[in-house]
């Protein structure tokens, strides 16, 4: 294997583009706001989510190594730390350089929306090292999800909107929920995959806490809280609670990323039926392109239907 390809199986391509659910939607709801279109900070919000992602996949990659979690009978993708295609120094100096990089880009977004943001991006940073790194690695204390839905969800959504708006708007935390609940469900699967081996090496996910049948559960709670926000916002905006104008031509486009259930209709039947943990690889990829997708038309009827929340006229 080249080592070009090997940094790309180590990056885990096919997390990527969920990772960046959350700028997209908060683009689409900040342009719903009234806001005009920054691409300078959209595309600093897609570099620093990206290498995010980058640096938590390293990180998780050299600290289920050294911990032992990733073990011959691990039935997910390849890990290059555990298959000796890197060496741990090697991963070390790889995420040293990731995180430079988001750091520059951070930088330059704190100075154009203040002091908060340089905090949440160091933040961000130290979660992603220690989900399963560090002293006290919350992803083997059952708080992974948690954590993903903050910063993969809120944290994402509404510092990308806020940089778009300068301003914050209620509407940005409300639209930060389906992106944060979908990627949610991505790390679901994969612990729910892990249950044997993660069980085995100590590392007490929520998955290993609840069980093969509660986690699969909560798969499904989270896929049906995304599809529902966009109904509740309808419904507000309809019973007044969400605004009081005369209902514009584009409102019902909010609807847009209920057109995806067809994708999430099989992940769940898997979920709930499959015999072999391999079986739930698919699921983990599927996961994470319906997560992408939900956003995109989500991102795209926030736009259209945008002067429901105050936005242009419609």
């Amino acid at each position: 294997m080249s080592p070009v390809r090997v940094w790309i199986l180590a990056a885990r391509p096919a997390t990527l583009p969920a990772a960046l659910s959350g700028v997209v939607v908060g683009l689409g709801v900040a342009l719903g706001s009234g806001a005009p279109f920054r691409l300078d900070t959209a595309l600093g919000c897609v570099a620093v989510a990206l290498l995010l992602q980058i640096v938590a996949n390293f990180a998780n990659d050299l600290s289920d190594f050294r911990r032992g979690a990733d073990t011959p009978d691990r039935q997910g993708p390849l890990r290059v730390a555990a298959a000796g295609l890197v060496t741990e120094r090697q991963l070390e100096v790889a995420i040293g350089i990731a995180i430079a990089l988001a750091g520059v880009v951070g930088l330059w977004l704190a100075y154009v929306g203040g002091p908060v943001l340089l905090v949440l991006g160091l933040l961000a940073v130290v979660a992603a090292l220690a989900y399963t790194g560090g002293p006290w690695p919350y992803g083997y204390r059952g708080l992974g999800e948690v954590f993903v839905f903050v910063f993969f969800g809120l944290v994402a959504v509404v510092g990308t909107a806020y940089l778009q708006a300068g301003s914050l708007d209620p509407l940005f935390f409300v639209a930060a929920i389906p992106p944060g609940a979908l990627i949610s469900a991505i790390l679901v699967v994969n612990n729910l995959r892990d249950i044997p081996t993660d069980r085995a090496a100590g590392k007490r996910t929520l998955a290993v806490v609840l069980g093969r049948s509660r986690t699969a559960d909560e798969y499904v709670v989270l896929l049906a809280v995304a599809y529902l926000v966009p109904v509740l916002l309808l419904l507000g905006w309809v019973s007044g609670v969400v605004a009081s104008d005369a209902m514009p031509a584009w409102m019902p486009a909010v609807l847009l990323p209920l057109v995806t259930a067809p994708m999430a209709l099989p992940l769940v039947r898997v979920v709930r039926g499959f015999s072999e943990p391999r079986a739930l690889n698919p699921v983990l990829k599927g996961t994470a392109r319906l997560a992408f997708a939900f956003s995109v038309l989500f991102a795209a009827g926030l736009a259209l239907a945008g002067s429901a929340y105050g936005g242009p006229s419609a």
